[in-house]
């Protein structure tokens, strides 16, 4: 907490010390002297103190936003020193206590505004060092970082300030016996923080380079802000070690340059990465913090306008006007919030906003994906939101919506609508909105609204938004229901399947075998009377109980054949194929072995799908295709039948305990088929 607080109170106090620092530059006259300038350096001192606050309160272990803070708060401080220097000597500085104070602070903080900034490039976008080669580099600009300004601070002599103090303002810090030992820190520190400084954006460039997708798109703008300020710095530097007098002015524009793209620049691409491309998350954050600075300003400058005109003259030496007007501004923080609570209240009236609407959705639906809990949840919070008589939440489960949640939850339910294709069906309700995830239909939300109260855009919008929203949810949902209802067909189909296999045991085997017991019972009382019969009668009850071994092996193939096990896929269903009452081609190819599973899986989908064929097609020729392709096994069985509609038919037990079985190996199951022109069950199973 402590963390999230501190840099918003040192902004507090930084916005504080701007609005002194603006007072007295409106009393100096500094506004109109250099207005550009001193723009730049405005925008700059509120665009690294807030940019900072935002980052540093926001990331922990991130150090760019406390080096951003320091940037702006070093550059409002020199400007505060500067602009009281001024008054000073317009006042008469022995009457103002400060004046030495501020001459010392002037002499030292302008050079710490640039010693932040090279560590910023090397640390942008994630607030680590390129690599670990980068640790001597960052440890050289730390140092001076402390080395140069202690030596500014202990150099002896006269203050270097830009108003003519007479006599000039000492340093009261300075310390005479080490004046060569600190001019050669200054000198040398200076210059090496500039070589330091070109390294960084070499790092920065070298990381940009090696950066992709997202990273590479945050460090876009800021990199581009980076490689135009270097040449200006370098532009300058030379321009001001060769030039003459009369190129001041070419020396005095590429510094404003330069001092544009490092004030405007920087900040203005970290809010880019921010809001365009999500760095660190802060694009909510930062949007808000924008309005409400841009209606303070607003308001601050109606307000001056207003109080320049009531009093009748602008306002030239009247900081407390100023002031005045800055509070005006700020107290629209407040108000807009008293007035944004008002004005639900006003619009929705005991309903929530809609933002609370989702805001509350998606707290209440992040802790319990279940049908029976999730749905009437958010059936009941939308009614509630746009004063619906009846919200119904539509799942899809196979071919039709269900209405999964429905409020008031009392009262008859509706009824299933079944789906043709992949478009909504007319449901009932004064309005309908389809709820898709990555483009497939997952259901609809269904509203009826009273007739005094009906349907307009902006509760259209809400159930846009809301459906926007419920996508995932309901997947999972749908997830969870078709698990629920796969289970109960594998139930049954086991139920089905041993009762299936009972009903052969009792009708075939097992009436072999009393037929067999009989027999030999008769044997046994004929064998010494009539040997020739008891002959006749052995040769009888040896092709019975032949046929019932075939029987008893037909029926353990139908269970695991054992010619799968032995041999492998492509076999297995070659023998099946000799026997099929239609014509069929298998074509397999050298496919190897496969795990038992696989085989099984694949082995009883193609069996279904022959058995289809005998039943339905009317086929005079089938053909099953075998292929591994990508490290999946895939098959695919053809008919030349009559074929149906997909559309308009519906999955009997047969294809859909082909598609469960699939699934429960994660592969997929596909039904082509149009009238006239045959059919083809593929299927794909992954396999190592």
């Amino acid at each position: 907490m402590i963390r999230r607080r501190l840099p918003w109170l040192l902004w507090a106090g930084a916005m504080v010390l701007f609005v002194v620092t603006g007072s007295l530059g409106v009393v100096n006259g500094s506004f109109a002297a250099d207005p550009f300038f001193l723009g730049v350096a405005l925008i700059m001192i509120v665009g690294y103190t807030t940019m900072g606050a935002l980052i540093a309160s926001r990331t922990s272990g991130n150090a760019i936003g406390w080096l951003l803070m320091m940037v702006g708060l070093a550059f409002l401080l020199g400007g505060l020193s500067d602009e009281y220097l001024t008054y000073a000597v317009g006042h008469g500085p022995e009457d103002l206590p400060l004046t030495t104070f501020m001459g010392w602070l002037s002499n030292w903080i302008f050079l710490s505004v640039l010693f932040p900034v090279p560590l910023v490039l090397l640390l942008f976008p994630d607030g680590t060092l390129p690599s670990r080669r980068w640790r001597p580099v960052a440890a050289a600009i730390a140092v001076l970082w402390v080395l140069v300004p202690v030596a500014l601070i202990l150099n002896p002599g006269p203050i270097d300030v830009d108003q003519p103090f007479d006599p000039p303002l000492a340093n009261p810090t300075g310390i005479p016996a080490i004046a060569d030992v600190t001019g050669v820190i200054i000198s040398a520190g200076t210059f090496a923080l500039i070589g330091l400084a070109f390294l960084a954006v070499g790092g920065l460039v070298r990381r940009y380079r090696r950066s992709e997708g997202d990273e590479r798109q945050q460090m876009r703008w800021f990199v581009a802000a980076v490689t135009l300020a270097a040449p200006l710095l370098l532009a300058g530097i030379i321009a001001a070690l060769l030039g003459t007098d009369d190129s001041d002015l070419i020396t005095g524009i590429i510094f404003f340059s330069f001092l544009t793209v490092l004030g405007i620049g920087f900040p203005a691409a970290c809010a880019v990465a921010i809001l365009r491309y999500r760095l660190y998350d802060l694009d909510l954050v930062i949007k808000k913090t924008v309005l409400y600075a841009i209606v303070a300003m607003l308001l601050v400058g109606i307000s001056v306008a207003v109080l320049s005109v009531v009093g009748g003259t602008l306002i030239e030496a009247d900081p407390v006007t100023i002031m005045a007007s800055v509070a005006l501004g700020v107290a629209v923080w407040p108000a807009v919030r008293v007035a944004r609570r008002l004005a639900d209240r006003v619009v929705y009236g005991r309903r929530a906003t809609p933002y609370e609407v989702l805001t509350d959705f998606s707290h209440r639906v992040g802790g319990s994906y279940a049908a029976e809990d999730v749905l009437p949840r958010m059936a009941r919070i939308l009614g509630d939101a746009i004063g619906a008589t009846g919200a119904v939440v539509w799942l899809r489960v196979g071919p039709e919506l269900r209405p999964a949640g429905r409020s008031p939850a009392d009262g008859p339910a509706p009824e299933p609508v079944p789906i043709h294709g992949d478009a909504l069906p007319d449901l009932p309700g004064d309005a309908a909105i389809e709820v898709r995830d990555q483009g497939a239909l997952l259901g609809a939300i269904t509203v009826s609204m009273p007739a005094n109260d009906p349907m307009n855009p902006s509760k259209g919008r809400l159930v846009r938004d809301l459906a926007s929203q419920a996508g995932l949810v309901l997947r999972n949902v749908r997830l969870i229901e078709e698990l629920r209802a796969s289970r109960q067909r594998l139930v049954a189909t086991q139920d089905e399947e041993r009762r299936k296999l009972e009903r052969n045991i009792h009708d075939g085997a097992q009436q072999q075998l009393v037929a067999l017991t009989v027999k030999l019972r008769l044997l046994e009382q004929i064998a010494e009377r009539d040997p020739v019969k008891a002959s006749e009668m052995a040769g009888q009850i040896q092709a019975d109980a032949t046929s019932a071994l075939d029987d008893l092996r037909d029926l353990a193939r139908g269970i695991y054949p054992p010619l799968l096990a032995d041999k492998g896929l492509p076999v297995a269903l070659e023998a099946q194929a000799r026997k099929a009452a239609v014509r069929v081609a298998v074509d397999a190819g050298d496919l190897g072995r496969f795990s038992q599973d696989v085989e099984a899986a694949v082995y009883f989908s193609c069996l279904e799908a022959l058995q289809n064929v005998a039943k339905y097609a009317e086929a005079s020729a089938v053909r099953i295709s075998l292929a591994r392709h990508d490290g999946r096994l895939s098959f695919a069985v053809t008919d030349d039948g009559v074929g149906f509609d997909p559309a308009a038919a519906t999955h009997g037990s047969g294809l859909q305990g082909i598609a469960d079985r699939l699934d429960a190996l994660g592969g997929t199951f596909e039904v082509e088929s149009r009238v006239g022109s045959g059919t083809v069950v593929k299927g794909t199973v992954p396999v190592a």
